[in-house]
């Protein structure tokens, strides 16, 4: 089994990465895990997934990552699996009405691999091997900071977290039918611009443990 586990940013798989051989010293021909970092935001996401998946024909991608959340009763730290993305900011506001690319008439929201405007999991209950809870992510190009805009989002998408990739992980693997799981740690609140209040250093920890686990599980599985 080839499997990629992909981040933004180093930072965010390099602790696992670094643990990986203790927790499994001896060569397992069955599992080949590479990390690799495909960059910030949708556009380089999408082409280091299309070209990752062209030359490594992998079995399963994991993207990981950090994520803010909209619901303040999720603890910072908390490690979600999303089951579904929304494209946050790809439209037009209109007198004060927010309309994405669906309400355009720009595209059909059936149209594959959208389903009802979504871009869902479809592997999701097989590789969710942790049992992690599943939840809805919306991504965007520019973090959410003005409560106005907030208040847009939550009330058009009901989404419990943010994050800058997850779209573009949805998409282009289900478009040439690759396996996917996204695993996200909340490492701040949507709106809280006082970084003070953020734990990023804990939710890459978390995050990175919880991927340690669920490498342990697919040995297992394996």
């Amino acid at each position: 089994m080839h499997i990629l586990i992909t981040a933004a940013t180093e930072g965010e798989w390099m602790p696992s990465s670094m643990q990986l051989k203790q927790r499994h010293p001896s060569v397992d021909k069955r599992i080949k895990i590479q990390f690799c970092t495909t960059g910030v935001g949708i556009l380089s996401t999408s082409v280091c997934l299309t070209q990752l998946i062209l030359r490594q024909k992998p079995d399963l991608i994991i993207q990981m990552g950090i994520a803010g959340s909209f619901n303040k009763q999720i603890p910072l730290g908390k490690v979600l699996a999303v089951k579904e993305e929304i494209l946050g900011d790809i439209g037009v506001e209109e007198g004060g009405e927010w309309k994405d690319i669906f309400d355009l008439k720009l595209e059909k929201s059936s149209n594959l691999p959208f389903k009802k405007g979504k871009l869902l999991n479809p592997w999701l209950i097989k590789f969710n091997l942790l049992k992690l809870p599943m939840v809805r992510s919306i991504t965007v190009n520019q973090i959410s900071t003005q409560k106005k805009r907030i208040a847009i989002l939550q009330e058009k998408y009901k989404p419990i977290l943010e994050g800058m990739e997850g779209a573009a992980l949805h998409y282009t693997c289900q478009a040439m039918n690759i396996p996917f799981i996204q695993i996200r740690s909340v490492s701040n609140y949507i709106g809280e611009r006082n970084k003070n209040n953020w734990k990023i250093n804990e939710a890459i920890h978390q995050l990175n443990q919880t991927i340690l686990v669920y490498i342990d599980a697919l040995y297992k599985m394996n």
